[in-house]
């Protein structure tokens, strides 16, 4: 099964360590494109075999997250629509990016947040917005594998992260 290792430090992901593979794996800049970066993941995807290889590596995504402070496990960061307990929390940059962390109690929802935050974290909220998610999570196979509920929750998580990202598009009073 591929392995994801982080590599700690701001605007950096990891790289797949698959079985038999020689050498470890290596820390690789976040790349600035969602386009690139769901191209990324389609190809980690497409080197696991089966569903059941996706599901163990979704999973060791969710490992990986960046973790929240109980405070940020509040009714102010919860996630509406989810099955699971799921917490967003939206961090405006100076630079005009979005930086967002979040967790979930159900180890699944988990990996599906790593998902969301390597297409979405660190990016402006115009290429927010303009990304198709939908489109995404049927390229990466997502859309047919989930379950109804888990799709809504997704659904859920990604109307959240475009609100949040309308919200910061609006002028400053």
């Amino acid at each position: 099964m591929a392995r994801r290792r982080h590599c700690g430090g701001a605007g950096l992901i990891t790289a797949v360590a698959l079985p038999g593979a020689r050498s470890g794996p290596k820390c690789a800049p976040m790349t600035a494109d969602i386009s690139q970066a769901l191209d990324d993941l389609a190809a980690e995807f497409e080197l696991l075999g089966d569903w059941e290889e996706r599901y163990r590596y979704v999973i060791e995504l969710g490992r990986e997250l960046e973790p929240l402070a109980d405070s940020e496990r509040s009714e102010a960061n919860k996630v509406r629509g989810c099955a699971s307990q799921v917490w967003l929390v939206t961090e405006p940059r100076d630079d005009g990016s979005v930086h967002f962390r979040g967790d979930s109690d159900a180890h699944i929802v988990r990996g599906l947040i790593a998902i969301l935050m390597r297409l979405y974290a660190d990016r402006t909220p115009a290429a927010i917005l303009a990304f198709d998610a939908s489109a995404a999570f049927a390229a990466l196979g997502l859309a047919g594998a989930l379950s109804t509920q888990r799709s809504n929750g997704l659904a859920s998580m990604v109307a959240r992260i475009r609100r949040d990202a309308e919200a910061l598009q609006q002028p400053r009073p």
